[in-house]
């Protein structure tokens, strides 16, 4: 179905006293820590692997593209530039300058941008970014988070002028908590994660307010004069009580999806005590802010199912992937996850099929998790070292390229950039 301009903007529907309550102080879990994120080590899964810097010298890259019909890499800073990489180096002008028009501080800023899956044919990418609170966004809100449409020239080197058609503006309370990520599935549908909007109440039980919380999906080639975007006629509230955009529900701050074989992959970063990674579902409810992970958030006992609007007392789901924060006897334990990749690169066979993501404290180490043979289970999880002279120090995001190698993008000592893994040598 076809939406209206004021739905497509989704700034109208949100009452400023529901919109409040969306904000909640963060309360800390009474959760002890566990042992249940799988054991410490995995046999067959190398126990180093090495960094080799493709790109450095940038600020804070949250996300890499790669051209389907060349040798070239797009990476987004959160700043709001999108840089142009190809085989002969970085190009001195960026794709795309949004500087004046992004906001930063806190978590704000670009947080989000992929390919689209015709690229070499319509030459249009997708962005998230923050910026100041727009026309229709509740007065107490700190900013509108836009999701935007470019098209690039046809070398695919800049973008062209007056060429952003805004897809869908998301009102957001705070300055974190945002998530921002998107991908295309193999459905050919465009995923975004919306974070639940800051505090540690936070969203993510309504889904018939606002998108906060969540993971959306639409139809970007469906678009139509009175919208740029329309609606599966399969997302799981579509003639149900509920926002028709949704295709999942009840995230904290999802930070990075990727999908590798039909399944689709959300880190989902905790509060105070447990971080997780989520195999979503259509339809599929993962618990906040009723639930961490596995375990309750707020009191010793909590429900099975949901109760909030809209909801029909789905059950929740539990995530594939969960650890603990310090301090923990683990090998795996940190503060904010940071969702990453099944890897499929022929030049690191000993990661084949493993899912590798990581944590913001990187410490100089990755981790990687293989699905278990009950698939009920949560997946075993491990620490990989990074060895060699390149090493991180924060961890902002994954990408992989179309051989299946995975990259990190994060910090060293000395610089930001993007780095290849490959094997230990």
């Amino acid at each position: 179905m076809n939406l209206s301009s004021s739905r497509r903007r989704f700034l109208t529907g949100a009452a400023v006293g529901a919109a409040t309550g969306l904000v909640g102080t963060a309360s800390r879990s009474t959760a002890a820590t566990s042992d249940t994120n799988g054991p410490d080590e995995i046999e067959d899964l190398p126990d180093e692997v090495g960094l080799e810097t493709v790109i450095d010298g940038l600020g804070f890259p949250l996300a890499v593209a790669f051209a389907p019909d060349s040798d070239r890499r797009y990476i987004a800073e959160r700043n709001g530039r999108i840089w142009v990489d190809e085989s002969d180096g970085l190009r001195d002008e960026p794709l795309l300058d949004l500087r004046e028009t992004v906001v930063t501080g806190g978590e704000r800023g670009l947080i989000g941008m992929t390919l689209h899956p015709d690229f070499a044919e319509n030459r249009r990418l997708f962005v998230h970014y923050s910026t100041q609170r727009q026309p229709g966004t509740p007065r107490k809100f700190d900013h509108t988070g836009v999701l935007a449409r470019f098209e690039a020239t046809d070398d695919g080197t800049r973008v062209r002028s007056d060429s952003e058609r805004v897809v869908l503006e998301i009102p957001q309370p705070a300055n974190f908590h945002n998530g921002g990520d998107l991908a295309f599935g193999p459905d050919g549908y465009l995923y975004a994660g919306i974070g639940a909007g800051g505090g540690g109440g936070g969203g993510g039980q309504d889904v018939t307010t606002d998108l906060l919380g969540s993971v959306i999906r639409i139809d970007v080639d469906g678009g139509s004069a009175a919208g740029e975007y329309t609606i599966p006629d399969d997302n799981p509230l579509v003639d149900r009580k509920g926002l028709d955009e949704y295709y999942a529900w009840g995230f904290r701050n999802p930070w990075r999806l990727s999908f590798d074989d039909g399944d689709c992959f959300v880190a989902d970063v905790g509060e105070n005590d447990y971080e997780e990674v989520n195999r979503i579902e259509k339809g599929g409810n993962y618990g906040w802010n009723v639930k961490e992970g596995t375990h309750c958030y707020r009191g010793k006992d909590c429900p099975d199912k949901a109760s909030g609007p809209g909801l029909g007392g789905d059950r929740f789901r539990d995530p594939i992937i969960e650890y603990p924060h310090p301090p923990a006897e683990k090998n795996v334990s940190g503060v904010s996850v940071i969702g990453g990749y099944v890897s499929r690169s022929d030049t690191l066979p000993a990661l084949e099929g493993a899912y590798v993501f990581g944590d913001f404290a990187a410490n100089g180490r990755l981790f990687a998790a293989t699905r278990p043979d009950d698939d009920d289970e949560l997946w075993p999880t491990t620490a990989i070292e990074i060895a060699g002279e390149t090493t991180l120090e924060q961890l902002y995001s994954f990408g992989r390229d179309d051989d299946g190698a995975v990259y990190a993008l994060g910090m060293t000592a000395d610089t930001g950039g993007l780095f290849r893994i490959v094997p230990e040598t």
